[in-house]
């Protein structure tokens, strides 16, 4: 910006002037050192440079500058307000992943133990993704306003002015556009790493709204229209380039959270001594009918422990291990297999006759560390395993009566775990002879339940997973898997 440029406002130039050019003229001649406005970057003073009584409305209530650009023949100004100005965006966005460090160590050491891992990651990562604006043009969000104004002339080289020294006003029209943008607005101050030498676009943010003003001194509709239409294309190409530079933070915010959060939880275990889990090992009958891949070493499912919804020290507690999780899922799902071989063994079962067939199945691949019996029934559908008197795995069978009762059966199970993290499964038998329609509504029943938290892809047809809140404690997290099969009627 030149000398003679002050964040858009005219200095007075220099009063020594060997030259007698005069301070209008030495004020022409710094025209072409005043920024991106090469043609006729001429400064008005009708905004707080001159606040007598022949001053407009607008100079009295210390309304920005305005700048005439190359549409001064036409007499449109812009107020000259620089955006993508003030910050570097990699600056910014360095400091945006410290301020997402800081965040992950300030948890509550006992809290942070005691919270799901993916818990903790879904809160971070929508909070600190990073949200490029994106403007909305059309016609129904635009809006116009316009009202009555004085502009200064002074510096028009198409105007014939006697003393250019002052500012000589004349009549004109306002013209200010709100433009709705979404995204984070703070993104407006900051420069991206790609740029050109006509400088950055002007115009102010002002909320969830980007405000350009133009001023008129004849009506010219296609003009001012142009003007507007260049000015959003030029903000509209600095997103881009901002949004190029997000997206690597962006792209990489998923990974960058769950190591810093699992970082940290190695070292606060490590610190304590303490393992996050209970290895509780499953043995593989040795007479095991390898109907069902089972991996000649299995490992043992240990159990995470963590914390109640206040703020105690923090206690390992029993988990299923994942793996452990998948191949009992794995083994009751292929019990379609056999009820397709069988249809007629199957179609008068109740739903208690249809458990103990399941029950079957499990037992004949696991042995229980004391009972041999791992897989025990409580009440009248259910299937468990137990660990210190505390059930790690459960699964409830029920026919299929309608969405009410998949509700209900989720109500059961949240009610039957008190520790957190438990793996559970829900067996759906359907005999309505319609299994799509069944299929197509288990999403909805269990996405509006009020302590659904997220969904979990799984592959299969008839699978689905979903992570669920305990009712009486948020923190306690479960997996809830729904297996839907096909009986005969």
């Amino acid at each position: 910006m030149g000398p003679y440029c002050v964040q858009g406002r005219a200095q007075e130039p220099p009063t020594d002037d060997p030259k007698g050019m005069g301070p209008g003229r030495a004020l022409r001649d710094s025209w072409g050192l005043c920024g991106p406005f090469r043609r006729f970057p001429v400064l008005s003073r009708i905004a707080g440079d001159e606040r007598g009584p022949g001053a407009s409305p607008e100079a009295r209530d210390g309304l920005p500058p305005v700048v005439s650009d190359s549409g001064a023949r036409i007499g449109t100004v812009r107020q000259l307000s620089h955006l993508f100005h003030d910050n570097d965006l990699r600056a910014v966005i360095a400091g945006h992943e410290e301020q997402l460090a800081r965040a992950i160590e300030d948890i509550n050491a006992d809290e942070f133990l005691a919270r799901s891992p993916d818990d903790l990651a879904d809160e971070f990562i929508p909070e600190y993704t990073i949200d490029v604006p994106v403007l909305r043009r059309s016609t129904d969000d635009v809006t116009l306003a316009h009202r009555e104004t004085k502009v200064d002339v002074s510096q028009d080289p198409m105007r014939f002015v006697i003393d250019r020294s002052h500012p000589a006003y004349v009549d004109g029209t306002e013209y200010i556009f709100q433009v709705p943008f979404d995204g984070d607005p703070e993104l407006f101050k900051c420069s991206p790493s790609t740029w050109t030498s006509g400088g950055p676009p002007t115009g102010r943010v002002q909320g969830h709204e980007i405000v350009l003003t133009y001023t008129q001194l004849k009506h010219d509709a296609p003009g001012l229209k142009s003007n507007l239409d260049s000015d959003l294309d030029t903000i509209e190409k600095h997103l881009l380039w901002v949004a190029k530079d997000v997206k690597l933070f962006n792209d990489r915010l998923s990974e960058t959270v769950r190591q810093r959060i699992d970082s940290r939880r190695e070292r606060l275990l490590a610190d304590r001594g303490l393992a996050a889990s209970l290895g509780y090992k499953m043995r593989v009958r040795d007479d095991a009918p390898r109907t069902y891949a089972v991996p000649a070493r299995r490992r043992k499912p240990p159990v995470e422990r963590r914390k109640s919804g206040t703020v105690e020290p923090f206690k390992p507690e029993p988990e299923l291990l994942e793996q452990e999780y998948e191949h009992i899922l794995d083994i009751l799902a292929n019990m379609v297999d056999v009820i397709e071989r069988s249809p007629e063994a199957f179609r008068r079962m109740k739903e208690e006759h249809l458990r103990d067939q399941f029950l079957v199945q499990l037992n004949g691949q696991y042995e229980g560390s004391a009972t041999g019996e791992t897989f025990n029934f409580e009440g009248k559908t259910d299937v468990l395993i137990r660990e210190q008197g505390r059930n790690i795995f459960i699964a409830e069978c029920k026919f299929w009566r309608g969405p009410k009762t998949l509700s209900e059966t989720v109500d059961q199970l949240l009610g039957y775990l008190t520790w957190r993290d438990t793996k559970t499964a829900i067996l759906v038998f359907n005999r309505t002879r319609n299994l799509s329609a069944v299929l197509s509504k288990v999403p909805a029943v269990m996405e509006a339940h009020p302590n659904y938290r997220r969904t979990v892809p799984l592959e299969g047809e008839t699978r689905f997973r979903y992570a669920f809140a305990h009712r009486d404690d948020p923190n306690r997290e479960l997996k809830i898997t729904v297996l839907v099969f096909e009986v005969p009627a």
